[in-house]
Order: C-alpha cells, then sequence, then structure tokens
C-alpha cells in the first residue's frame, strides 16, 4: 500500500520559516515527480511547486518564488518544501502527490496524494 505523508505543518508568524517533509512508504519516489499544493478554506487547490525525478527540473507558481524552495533526497524517499518569508496568504493545507511525470502535475493529476499537513500564518 503506498502513502504519501506530509509533516512540518505549524502555527508561524508572518515572515517566518517552515519546511514540510513529504515521505513515502510502499514507494520508491526517486523514479516519480513529486508536487506540493495547497487549498485554503473556501479556495479552489492551487499548485505549489513541482520536481522531477532528478530535483533538476523544478517549478514554483509565482506567488512564491523567491520564497520557497522544494528540494529531494531520493535516498531518504523524501521531498521537502523550504517556506522562507511566509505571508498570512500562505496559510492553506498543504498537499504532496506523486506522478509519472511532471506534465501530469501540472494539471494536478496524480498518482496517489498525501492527507495534507496545515500551515496557519499569523500576522
Amino acid at each position: 500500500q503506498v502513502q504519501l505523508v506530509e509533516s512540518g505543518g505549524r502555527l508561524v508568524q508572518a515572515g517566518g520559516s517552515l519546511s514540510l517533509s513529504c515521505a513515502a512508504s510502499g514507494r520508491t519516489l526517486n523514479s516519480y515527480a513529486v508536487g506540493w499544493y495547497r487549498q485554503a478554506p473556501g479556495k479552489l487547490r492551487e499548485i505549489v511547486s513541482i520536481t522531477d525525478w532528478s530535483g533538476s527540473d523544478v517549478y514554483y507558481t509565482e506567488s512564491v518564488k523567491g520564497r520557497f524552495t522544494i528540494s529531494r533526497n531520493n535516498a531518504k524517499n523524501a521531498v521537502y518544501l523550504q517556506m522562507d518569508s511566509l505571508k498570512p496568504e500562505d496559510a492553506a493545507k498543504y498537499y504532496c502527490a506523486d506522478a509519472p511525470d511532471t506534465n501530469k502535475l501540472r494539471v494536478s493529476v496524480a498518482d496517489y496524494w498525501g492527507q495534507g499537513t496545515q500551515i496557519t500564518v499569523s500576522s
């Protein structure tokens, strides 16, 4: 059984930093693209960042460019999202998902989704 589990979400002050982790079990992530998504109450889910299997081809949505960094450690079967200079509008539930390639993740088509981790940003 494949599971993606996100962790690291918590309450943080605006301007602060957080690091999210997406750990996989039942699947070796090093062959898959992984994406981070978020959904705030009353809003549609949006793509935050995507990395290909190697970590060399990455995508960021415009609103997080320069503040968020996606990375992966295939030896640990995990993908990370470093979030700096957090803003109140970054508050949401963050999900990770995987797919055979980044093109699928760009249209939010994934093989597996995690349950999400909540980030709250206080102003």
